[in-house]
């Protein structure tokens, strides 16, 4: 009985449609170069077509499996020059196959290859009235353009996966570093906060003892929220850029911001949702932050890929995790672009996501279109004795 495992091993075994197609386009070729060579008023000989389609049926492998598809090819050659004299000395199969363990083996591997198809190639030995040398020659330098041309593809091939590497960690450090600068914002923006209430309990400290004191528990708070996100902060490795002016930005926007962001998306043509589940809690201003991120590129990707779609943000507070979803119900062409060309999108949202300890999920809907769920870790509540602790002036 065949287990799923071994099912799917015979599966991944099939030849693909493109290996198929080199194959018949071999057969085609190698026939039509039997053809040619017939004397007038020859026939078709049954046995060598046969043998003609035994040799390229391994090419329909030559992928998975290079070498044993040369290995193969070379031992219908070798039956094939025993039987008739072949068309010509450099069939297009084993040229085929040649190439194939060039572009995807070693170099010690393709050499063997070489030598092996060389000494397979002089086993019909010269045509009459042709030198030895010369059809050496030939073979040699037949192989060796098809050693050539597949070294320069697997070479080619390198170059483009190390610029795919380097596009997505560019990607990454690019993301990265503007995490940074948007935490460096908002840590600025508590110490300025902090300098303000330190200044202004200083002031009233001798005529209004109550307000200093809140003004000095608001510090307290700010300064605790400030060192968590400053740990946040060096945890990310932040671009040499400054304020020109000197003076320190906005702060960031969060969760409060999200029904801007809901309106622009229905403006924009996506008719859109906003849905908060579970007891509301207020979120440090990073979080919420990484929340506003995660709707604000997933509400861009609907408009850019779903067509005519409608969109649900969703927002679930647990006891111990925030999950944010964006979902579309658009067609099933979008989510496929999506998949293929989100790119430095997501790429964003997991660096952030990762940032908090979270996690992301991204992918195409079962019933239509594309959703977006990220999984944040809510931090556990200050204890009471720290939020009401009084600090007495004496």
């Amino acid at each position: 009985m065949l287990t799923r495992a071994r099912l799917r091993r015979l599966s991944g075994a099939r030849p693909s449609r493109q290996e198929v197609l080199v194959a018949l386009g071999t057969l085609v070729i190698d026939l039509t170069g039997y053809a040619v060579a017939l004397p007038p008023g020859g026939r078709w000989s049954a046995g060598v077509v046969a043998l003609y389609v035994l040799s390229v049926v391994p090419l329909a492998w030559h992928r998975r499996f290079p070498v044993a598809a040369l290995v193969a090819v070379l031992a219908a050659l070798a039956v094939l020059t025993l039987v008739v004299p072949i068309a010509y000395r450099m069939p297009i199969c084993l040229i085929v196959a040649l190439f194939s363990v060039a572009r995807l083996r070693a170099a010690r591997v393709t050499a063997g290859a070489t030598a092996l198809s060389l000494a397979v190639l002089q086993i019909p030995g010269p045509v009459p009235e042709e030198e030895w040398w010369h059809a050496l020659l030939g073979d040699v330098v037949g192989l060796s353009v098809a050693v050539v041309v597949g070294c320069a593809v697997r070479q080619w091939q390198r170059q483009l996966a190390l610029h795919r590497e380097l596009l997505a960690a560019n990607a990454v450090a690019d993301e990265r570093r503007r995490i940074a600068r948007e935490l460096h914002d908002v840590v600025a923006h508590h110490i300025t906060a902090m300098q303000l209430m330190a200044g202004g309990a200083r002031k009233v400290l001798h005529h209004d003892v109550h307000l200093a004191q809140d003004a000095l528990k608001s510090l307290e708070d700010s300064g605790r929220l400030a060192l968590s996100e400053m740990r946040q902060l060096l945890d990310v490795l932040r671009a040499d850029d400054t304020d020109h002016d000197g003076r320190p930005s906005p702060p960031q926007p969060g969760i409060a911001d999200l029904p801007r962001v809901v309106a622009d998306s229905r403006q924009a043509g996506v008719p859109t949702e906003l849905r908060v589940e579970g007891e509301r809690r207020e979120l440090a201003p990073t979080l919420g932050l990484t929340v506003f991120r995660i709707v604000q590129e997933s509400l861009t990707n609907v408009r850019k890929h779903a067509g005519r779609a409608r969109a649900t943000v969703l927002l679930d507070y647990g006891p111990e995790l925030l999950t944010v979803q964006v979902y579309d119900d658009g067609a099933g062409g979008g989510a496929t672009s999506r998949k293929g060309r989100a790119g430095h999108g997501l790429v964003g949202m997991r660096e952030r996501v990762a940032l908090h300890d979270g996690t992301l999920e991204a992918g195409a809907r079962p019933e239509g279109g594309f959703r977006v769920a990220a999984t944040l870790p809510l931090p556990a509540p200050a204890p009471e004795s720290a939020r009401d602790e009084e600090v007495v002036l004496r």
